[in-house]
């Protein structure tokens, strides 16, 4: 009987399956990314894909996990070791804070208390929010794509760690704001739309779980939004307005820099709903709203740059710095830290202010 050949699979391709794939969900979004997709960048046919990963929701889990790996390990060793690991691993701050929300519970919540008993062996009780600050403002490198000298960045970012790491919070947690009741149906939609995008994702929330929300049932939100992305246009829009009425006039009256990072610090305590929603939804939108929303944004950040810039400091260094400022702003405010002093004590760290 003729022997059948014996197919075997080049070495690493498994690695370079999962780094590809963590790249492109991180760029394009896990849904405008296919399989087929992926097979033709690797250059390999989709039934090779298939050998190595049984499907689409395997492969997020995987490139989730390979990244969590090298960040639990960073953890473990020292400081510098998670500086290079954020450099070399941009893409995972997206595919944690977004991404990873599309995976079943079950998996998402082992993932996370992963994360966490790395953060709490790290931090030693007092440093373990400074902790989580510090992977916020690491995280934010996924957030642009600024290019600078692998030692400066380096610099950069361990000078941040050792800023977040100085930072003692004090005083009691403070509580949530309370929101007044919205005055019609419609802005009740768009309040708790906001809360569930952000704290369960869009894609895991329903029409049907909108109306619940505001106590109508399911096609009478639809006499109010014709579609779920149009909710989530309305929500990012009036989040938008609120950001600009509230943050960029005060960035553009060129407040001094120690004001400007208090009044976003406040802003993003109030308003993380939105703000997380921002983070994590704004490629969820359709092709308009998302133009304006990234307008909105570099317009935003060129305002930052515009009051954090420091002589002799180059653009791209200030970007840096800024981005990583609202990303540990609006992370600190999101997991319910010591209320707005706290926020903004992590805020000015992240930025050197």
């Amino acid at each position: 009987m003729e022997q059948r050949p014996v197919v075997r699979r080049p070495p690493g391709r498994r690695a370079r399956i999962l780094t590809v794939a963590a790249g492109r969900f991180h760029r394009d979004g896990y849904h405008r990314v296919s399989m087929a997709d992926l097979a033709a960048e690797l250059g390999i046919t989709a039934p090779a894909l298939y050998r190595h990963f049984r499907g689409k929701p395997e492969l997020l889990r995987c490139a989730v996990e390979s990244g969590l790996d090298a960040v639990c390990a960073a953890l473990a060793a020292d400081g510098p070791a998670l500086a290079e690991v954020a450099l070399e691993r941009r893409e995972f701050g997206t595919l944690w804070q977004r991404d990873a929300r599309l995976l079943p519970p079950a998996e998402r919540a082992v993932l996370r208390r992963r994360l966490r008993a790395a953060v709490r062996e790290a931090g030693g009780g007092e440093a373990e929010s400074a902790w989580w600050a510090v992977l916020s403002g690491y995280g934010s490198l996924s957030h642009h794509t600024m290019a600078l000298p692998r030692r400066r960045y380096l610099e950069l970012l361990d000078g941040m760690r050792e800023r977040l790491l100085a930072v003692r919070e004090s005083g009691p947690v403070a509580a949530a704001p309370a929101l007044p009741a919205p005055p019609a149906r419609r802005d009740a939609l768009v309040a708790a739309a906001t809360r569930l995008f952000h704290r369960r994702g869009y894609d895991n929330v329903s029409m049907e779980q909108l109306g619940a929300a505001v106590g109508i049932t399911g096609p009478s939100v639809y006499k109010h939004f014709g579609t779920k992305a149009a909710v989530l246009a309305e929500v990012l829009l009036r989040g938008r307005e609120r950001l600009r009425a509230e943050v960029v006039t005060v960035l553009d009256g060129r407040a001094d820099l120690a004001t400007a990072v208090a009044v976003f610090a406040d802003f993003a305590w109030r308003e993380r709903d939105y703000l997380g929603a921002m983070l994590s939804e704004t490629e969820r939108l359709a092709p308009a709203d998302r133009r304006a929303a990234l307008d909105f944004r570099r317009e935003f950040l060129r305002a930052w740059v515009r009051l954090a810039r420091t002589e002799g400091e180059s653009e791209a260094e200030t970007r840096v710095r800024v981005h990583a400022m609202i990303a540990v702003a609006i992370d600190t405010a999101r997991s319910g830290a010591r209320g707005p002093a706290a926020v903004a004590a992590f805020a000015r760290a992240a930025l050197g202010a």
